[in-house]
């Protein structure tokens, strides 16, 4: 069995997150960066996202795009300073300063579903229970700050309840599809990594939600953030959270410094 800390190595845990069927269907392709790769997948998907492998709160992303028309051209976004490229051979050089040598992964970017203007992804919180089955206790959705390119709270996200942002884009019905089906990808994720891995009790699952309804797995955290719930107005999702983070050991720190509550 692999040790927790494997997990927080983004590439491992989307190589070992691929051997699913189920799984790699709701996953964006992902690779680890090379001059090669990247450019494949910029020609591909026209936009994408790069990740250092090892990082959260959203530290380190870079959204980059490819333009149409006659010649290509290239800019990027990290926070909210913005390059642009005649060519891909200057963008990568430029881009390759950035990630000082260090490993990051290409991952195809996934037009998000947008709240007010904004895009926003969905946080859904699976825990061991006291009975010792697995079971989601909680959701909200990540609106992003203004020009940036990251939802995480600590980037100055707004959280909303996930139905608020929803309810524009389908009906009840839709809404508790789409939930099942987070919730059903929840599970089976929770059930991969503790196949493969010691002292799994809880995953923060990351959803994009794209134009069709289908949801898309962006990242996995194995020690998720309880603190952006307390901005939610049931209190009850943030206890129960909490209630069961102190069944196997795990003390959240429930104050939420940057992220804003959703108006």
């Amino acid at each position: 069995m692999a040790k927790l800390r494997k997990l927080t190595d983004k590439w491992y845990k989307t190589t070992l997150m691929r051997q699913n069927d189920l799984l790699r269907q709701h996953m964006p392709d992902t690779a680890v960066v090379t001059k090669q790769e990247l450019h494949r997948m910029l020609a591909k998907y026209g936009m994408v996202y790069v990740k250092p492998t090892r990082g959260s709160q959203g530290n380190g992303v870079i959204r980059m795009e490819r333009g149409g028309g006659a010649k290509a051209t290239y800019r990027y976004q990290l926070g909210k300073r913005k390059w642009n490229f005649s060519n891909f051979k200057e963008a990568y050089r430029s881009l390759s300063n950035q990630m000082r040598g260090k490993r990051y992964i290409v991952q195809q970017g996934i037009r998000l579903l947008r709240h007010k203007g904004r895009a926003f992804d969905i946080r859904h919180m699976i825990q061991r229970t006291p009975s010792g089955d697995f079971a989601v206790t909680g959701t909200l959705a990540r609106v992003a700050a203004p020009s940036k390119i990251v939802t995480n709270g600590s980037q100055g996200g707004s959280i909303y309840a996930t139905d608020v942002v929803l309810r524009r884009y389908t009906n009840s019905a839709g809404r508790s599809r789409l939930h099942r089906r987070m919730d059903q990808l929840a599970q089976r994720t929770v059930q991969l990594f503790r196949e493969h891995t010691d002292g799994v009790n809880e995953l923060g699952m990351d959803y994009a939600v794209d134009g069709g309804l289908k949801p898309w797995i962006l990242e996995v955290n194995t020690k998720p953030d309880a603190a952006p719930f307390t901005l939610l107005a049931d209190r009850s999702i943030v206890r129960r959270i909490a209630r069961y983070g102190r069944r196997y050991g795990r003390r959240y720190n429930l104050v939420a410094k940057k992220a804003k509550r959703g108006r």
